[in-house]
């Protein structure tokens, strides 16, 4: 791995120079160059086998580089303590929720962040925990659910849980892998409402999205990269990245693509 001389500017969340990740040869990423700063809130895009879920793993500090330089809340990546710096990395996967109880109380699935645990055991918590558990969950819609199983919600119910579990910690970064992903419309319609007020709130820490479609994209985000092979098709600014030419090279297939709003549609040219 390169050595940085430098650390980035004390705004600036994630910068990662010329990054490549390889495992058993082949390469996941090649080359990848990427600066997220503090007020910003990034899509990024991309067909499966993209990278998108390295790039993701390596902004939360769940792997390391095989080569450059990677940044992460002025850490560098193989020079730190990951555990710290887990701590102030809010991420929310479908790995996650497999991994909660079903039996597990709303409120307790998410009052454990505070211990980084999954699945309430014999540890005791503050009253200012709790406290700060039901204000996230009644943010996110989920404040009538708190004593409910995990297991009995909807899909949705459990995407909003985990989102107010990936806030418990106050993070200064926070990391969405594909949050409406098997959601029907309503869900995802409820979620993206939900995290445009997250994404334009001036209080909210920085935010990276996975996705795969554009139309899951909510108000209030920012900036987009576009991945193909591993590689970074385009990236910058939402309005300008988001173009039928770039989406076209992304996916592989003639695109159009329509903006209505602050919302993006994309289909076959």
């Amino acid at each position: 791995m390169l050595e940085s001389p430098m650390p980035p500017d004390e705004d600036t969340v994630i910068s990662f120079d010329r990054l490549s990740v390889i495992r058993g040869g082949n390469h996941l990423l090649r080359g990848l160059s990427w600066q997220v700063e503090l007020d910003e809130r990034w899509v990024v895009l991309g067909p499966n086998g993209a990278g998108k879920t390295t790039v993701l793993n390596l902004a939360a500090a769940r792997m390391h580089p095989s080569r450059g330089v990677a940044w992460v809340l002025g850490e560098q990546l193989g020079r730190t303590d990951v555990t710290e710096l887990r701590t102030r990395i809010g991420l929310t996967t479908g790995q996650l929720a497999e991994r909660v109880p079903p039996n597990e109380r709303v409120l307790d699935v998410v009052v454990t962040a505070a211990w980084s645990v999954v699945g309430r055991w014999r540890e005791s918590y503050d009253p200012q925990d709790e406290a700060r558990a039901r204000a996230l969950l009644g943010q996110l819609g989920m404040g009538a659910l708190i004593d409910r199983e995990f297991g009995t919600l909807s899909e949705g119910e459990r995407k909003r849980t985990q989102i107010a579990r990936a806030l418990m910690t106050d993070p200064e970064l926070m990391l969405l892998d594909e949050p409406t992903a098997g959601l029907d419309l309503g869900g995802r319609e409820d979620l993206l409402v939900r995290l445009t007020a997250l994404a334009e709130d001036p209080e909210a820490p920085a935010m990276v999205l996975v996705t795969h479609h554009v139309e899951e994209i909510p108000p209030g985000f920012t900036h987009a990269m576009l991945l193909r092979e591993g590689t970074v098709v385009a990236a910058g600014l939402l309005g300008e990245t988001l173009t039928g030419e770039n989406l076209s090279k992304t996916f592989g297939l003639p695109l159009t693509v329509q903006r209505f709003g602050d919302r993006y549609t994309a289909r076959a040219a």
